[in-house]
């Protein structure tokens, strides 16, 4: 089995995120060749292997004492940790809004490509903070995420 080719590329034209995106945002995007749909791709994303899983506990105990959401928020309609916010035939939409930041994930997907991006609008210096000491973990396991799309 070949590696798939993981790309930085950018946010689809179509993609909702626009709407939310200011000049001092942070955006990312991947994509690779797959024709999965967006809920497959999500669901494939958000089932981490265990090394991330292990980052998600370290995560998780790190940040106890600043009062942030662990699991995030209940919702009806959920991928992994994360509620859908909205659903159209190529594109989903998850994430929530938290003390320190908002952040939402888009998995598009459109012509034989599976896009992944991140937004994230941090509220404060805490904020800011944070998106700087997980970014390169954000990285590892965006790219790994998408990898393993291209390989369902």
């Amino acid at each position: 089995m070949s590696n798939p080719k993981v790309t930085a590329s950018i946010l689809p034209a179509q993609s909702l995120l626009h709407q939310r995106l200011l000049s001092t945002d942070y955006l990312d995007c991947y994509s690779v060749d797959s024709d999965l749909s967006p809920r497959r791709a999500a669901e494939i994303i958000t089932n981490f292997p265990g090394w991330v899983r292990i980052l998600l506990h370290i995560r998780h105990w790190l940040t106890v004492p600043f009062g942030l959401l662990r699991d995030g928020p209940d919702a009806s309609d959920k991928v992994g940790l994360f509620p859908v916010e909205s659903e159209t035939e190529s594109e989903l939409i998850a994430g929530f809004d938290d003390r320190h930041l908002d952040f939402r994930v888009s998995v598009f997907s459109q012509d034989g490509r599976v896009s992944l991006a991140t937004w994230v609008h941090p509220h404060n210096f805490g904020g800011r903070l944070y998106l700087a000491a997980i970014l390169p973990f954000h990285i590892l396991v965006a790219r790994n995420a998408l990898a393993r799309v291209g390989s369902a």
